[in-house]
């Protein structure tokens, strides 16, 4: 993390699929390494909602192979910015169905070698 980085509440970062704005994350507390926020979602999210339910259902059944399953999707669907509207390299995202999310994000790319 950089000390450039708005990490602090209310901050606004912001949910993309492709240049569509899916979702604003409003930041309601950090705790680093994680991050919550609110979430306003716009048109078009609920096509990820089930997505992020099966991440969640997962998680609750300690199926870390389907959440990471779930994660891979994530981000090959999804991108998110900044509030300065740069692009997040790396992050790992929960959206909750009481409209908040929880997420992890690094400056760096992380480099998974191939499985």
């Amino acid at each position: 993390m950089t000390a450039s980085r708005p990490t602090t509440t209310g901050s606004v970062w912001r949910l993309h699929r492709g240049e569509q704005e899916l979702a604003n994350l409003r930041v309601i507390d950090a705790d680093w390494p994680w991050m919550y926020a609110s979430v306003e979602a716009f048109p078009g999210f609920e096509e990820f909602a089930p997505l992020f339910a099966d991440q969640e259902r997962a998680a609750d059944t300690d199926d870390w192979e389907r959440v990471d399953e779930c994660q891979l999707a994530i981000r090959a669907a999804l991108t998110m910015t900044f509030p300065d509207g740069d692009p997040v390299p790396e992050f790992l995202l929960h959206i909750h169905d009481d409209g908040t999310a929880g997420w992890r994000w690094h400056d760096e790319p992380f480099d998974v070698p191939n499985a």
